[in-house]
């Protein structure tokens, strides 16, 4: 290698990292602000970031949510939303808790908890896909808005979920379910393994089939879409479906971490789920948005959460304070950039 390669190697390097950054500045803005949150913990907890039971920790909570915010992504690329995560979570992980209690109660052999657990797999997400279902039926035929839609069936999921437990957590599940979902594999928490899997079967759909091209297109311009003979009314319940699958995945990993089923588990999910999205660079009106953007505000939000739970005097009551406050600035900040959008109205001010 000659001394012009090695002088050109840095400017090539360089070079490349401008227009990555060009291309998705909500993506280099998220990078940075990691950077930044990660040195800030090595700097002022580093017992804590060494740790490899904090890093641990950290894998198998975000999936939790993370898993409930790649559906809210795909519905909010389409130019929707769905608010019902949580509830559909809740819902599918009860009525797989009930039949697994029904078919391994306590006493039973490690061979019929191990069915149970098995079974309770496709019942899970078959419940997930149904409810997900519901809610693009909701808004694709009878065209009511995403966002009352999918307020109405959070509370209908929830209110049928209260009366399956009558408000109680149900507890008492097969220790087999634990044994492979709560399991570590190589040191990898199963829940991050889930997620991990479900990232790479989003990104496969949105990036290598015609089903995410579609996607964009129905957010760019609905009747735009329908006139270039896209199916709508099938695209639209078939993403909802698969929000409700993703949130049904959720609540799979929720009842393997709390080994319970409760109705109102995860009740901040839902802002969380919004916040991520926004905060990746996800258009709330559709027709943007990409996925390595979504994955990077998981990480960002969960780094921040492990950050804060290290001071003890910040009251874990202050969190949707903090979450709601985010969610605002990325709001403004995205508008502030857009085309047209806060900065121009500024300069109006300013001129007159």
């Amino acid at each position: 290698m000659n001394n012009s390669t090695i002088e050109k190697a840095p400017a090539g390097v360089i070079a490349r990292l401008r227009s990555w950054a060009s291309a998705d500045p909500h993506v280099t803005r998220l990078a940075v602000v990691l950077v930044l949150l990660l040195v800030a913990f090595a700097v002022m907890k580093p017992k804590n970031f060494g740790n490899v039971a904090t890093w641990q920790s950290m894998a198998v909570q975000f999936p939790e949510y993370g898993l409930m915010a790649l559906g809210v992504m795909l519905t909010m690329i389409i130019g929707g939303i769905d608010l019902s995560v949580v509830a559909i979570a809740n819902l599918a992980s009860i009525a797989s808790a009930v039949m697994m209690l029904s078919l391994a109660p306590k006493g039973s052999d490690a061979g019929i908890g191990y069915l149970a657990a098995f079974l309770a797999v496709p019942l899970c997400l078959v419940i997930g896909a149904i409810a997900g279902a519901f809610n693009g039926f909701l808004v694709a035929k009878i065209r009511i808005p995403a966002i009352l839609v999918t307020l109405g069936t959070f509370e209908l999921f929830t209110g049928i979920a209260i009366v399956l437990t009558a408000g109680k957590p149900l507890s008492g599940l097969p220790m087999q379910y634990s044994e492979v979902f709560a399991a570590r594999v190589a040191g990898i928490p199963v829940p991050l393994i889930i997620f991990a899997l479900a990232v790479v079967i989003v990104a496969v759909l949105m990036n290598r089939t015609a089903f995410g091209a579609k996607l964009y297109m129905l957010g760019s311009n609905e009747k735009a879409a329908a006139f270039s003979g896209l199916k709508t009314t099938s695209l639209t319940i078939r993403t909802y479906m698969t929000s409700g699958v993703l949130a049904s995945a959720a609540g799979l990993v929720m009842l393997a971490n709390y080994n319970s089923a409760k109705a109102d588990y995860g009740s901040t999910y839902t802002l969380l789920a919004v916040l991520i999205v926004v905060l990746g660079g996800v258009n709330p009106n559709g027709g943007s948005g990409k996925l390595s953007g979504v994955v990077l505000g998981i990480v960002v939000l969960q780094v921040l959460s492990s950050f804060l739970n290290t001071f003890p005097n910040i009251s874990n009551f202050y969190r949707p304070l903090i979450w709601g406050g985010v969610l605002l600035l990325v709001i403004v900040i995205n508008q502030w950039y857009k085309p047209g959008g806060l900065s121009r109205f500024f300069q109006k001010r300013s001129a007159s």
